[in-house]
């Protein structure tokens, strides 16, 4: 895979991110637990994948505008409020804080 395809499949990737963070929220709120768990580990697994392409691709000269700090802090909150089992909480995050920080890189 060359420089451009990295790029491209990671923009791809992170564009369709913002759609399943609402997704998240939504079943979260619906009491869908089952099925925002298993969305919130797909999220998981693709926030690792996007680590790792952010280190090919910074190596590689591309800004991704990625704030990792940022995101660790997301993944903190939201990982407490599923301990709690607060999910109104863990929606909150997603839909308010996580899905703008996605769209604005996206943007």
């Amino acid at each position: 895979m060359d420089k451009t395809e990295i790029v491209d499949e990671y923009y791809k990737y992170v564009a369709k991110i913002p759609a399943g963070l609402q997704y998240i929220a939504d079943n979260l709120r619906a009491n869908n637990v089952t099925t925002a768990l298993n969305e919130i580990m797909n999220f998981s697994e693709g926030i690792t994948w996007i680590k790792q392409m952010e280190e090919i691709l910074i190596n590689q000269g591309v800004n991704t505008n990625l704030n990792k700090h940022q995101l660790e802090d997301y993944l903190n909150l939201i990982n407490e409020g599923l301990e709690k089992q607060d999910f109104v909480l863990v929606a909150d995050i997603f839909e308010y804080e996580v899905l703008p920080y996605f769209e604005q890189i996206v943007a």
